[in-house]
């Protein structure tokens, strides 16, 4: 891993980067208002939006609550309950927060180690379970896409065949490559946590042994030896132990899609069970596919893609925003102010601001 200090992680959170965030995400939902409009004025748009069904809007806002404690539930379960309950919410508004300001192909990794690390769990475990729940996250992803595929015989994709700006590339093909891509990554992080430590260790040493690669030796040794050490803390965890981590992270995976069926629910009439199952299945589509933006937390990408794949329209574009709001900008502001907060809790005036990972 790399070395982490206070001021990289300052940094990270940057207040150019919050602003860069915000201004991708309204920039592009601008644009996708201009851009489909459907002939109306934004007085229109503004009225239809008005209108929602108050108890699906209260019902997403619900869901949205208790996704969270499900990723508080989790974070805490996953480190044998290390993290206390303020903690957890700690480590979870702010890993939030920094996959908001990161690149979706990024994340929020490195970021989260350091701050378990400097919730008193040491480094091994931490990284340990940062690996453990990327890994559910992806599997989730990598066994329930085949499943909507199946059943619905790839009509879950949009027929337009222009995304990105006219590069002439589908959703269908942006979906298989970040799909091949996660599946690659998540066998490799399995193999080397939960298979062959020292194999991949190995590995690493010997591929940037090579000329090119060489100034990377170093840094993928110690990569290695972390590795190595990670996957000694999940030796001999028990079935409940495993039961309960794959379970919570369906329960918290399901609560994020639902918000957007409640969404739905709340401006369109007659959302029967088949469209709602429908609207659960794309979503997953679009996460998916959504993973492979450049842009911070996806900002600007995701609504785009959410236009393609939900077939556009001012109406989608205003459900949109709303969801970005509560599931994205929402995390902007709260890790804007946990931080400080977090800061001051974990570092003494004293100390020297500077932890490895």
């Amino acid at each position: 891993m790399t070395t982490l200090k206070r001021e990289d992680l300052e940094k990270t959170f940057s207040p150019l980067r919050i602003y860069s965030a915000i201004a991708l995400g309204l920039g592009a939902t601008a644009y996708l208002f201009y851009t489909q409009n459907e002939g109306k004025n934004f007085e229109t748009i503004l009225s239809e939006l008005a209108q929602p069904n108050f108890l699906w809007i209260f019902l997403a806002i619900f869901v949205l609550f208790i996704r969270d404690l499900g990723y508080i539930f989790r974070i805490r379960y996953l480190t044998n309950k290390e993290l206390d309950w303020k903690g957890s919410l700690y480590v979870i508004l702010l890993w939030e927060f920094s996959s908001a300001v990161t690149p979706s192909v990024v994340g929020g990794t490195a970021v989260a180690v350091f701050l378990l690390s400097k919730e008193g769990i040491k480094f091994g475990k931490a990284l340990a379970y940062v690996m453990l729940t990327a890994i559910l996250d992806n599997a989730f992803f990598l066994l329930s896409a085949p499943v909507v595929l199946l059943a619905s015989g790839l009509d879950v994709f949009p027929q337009d065949k222009s995304v990105l700006f006219e590069i002439p590339l589908s959703i269908k093909t942006l979906f298989f490559i970040s799909y091949s891509l996660i599946l690659i990554y998540t066998s490799i992080m399995s193999y080397a946590l939960f298979l062959k430590p020292k194999s991949f260790k190995w590995i690493l040493i010997k591929v940037t042994s090579f000329k090119l690669l060489k100034k990377w030796n170093e840094t993928a040794t110690q990569y290695g030896s972390d590795i190595i050490l990670a996957s000694q803390e999940l030796k001999n965890k028990g079935i409940n132990y495993w039961a309960k981590a794959i379970l919570s992270t369906i329960f918290v995976w399901s609560a994020r899609y639902f918000l957007l069926n409640c969404l739905f629910a709340a401006y369109k009439e007659g959302m029967d069970f088949s469209l709602h199952l429908d609207t659960f299945s794309k979503q997953i589509i679009l996460w998916i596919t959504q993973l492979i933006s450049p842009t911070p937390g996806g900002s600007g990408f995701t609504m785009y893609f959410l236009t393609k794949i939900f077939a556009g329209g001012t109406l989608i574009v205003g459900i949109g925003l709303i969801w970005r709001i509560l599931t994205y900008f929402t995390y902007l502001i709260l890790g804007s102010i946990a931080l400080p907060r977090w800061l001051k809790r974990v570092f003494s005036n004293t100390e020297k601001h500077s932890q490895k990972i």
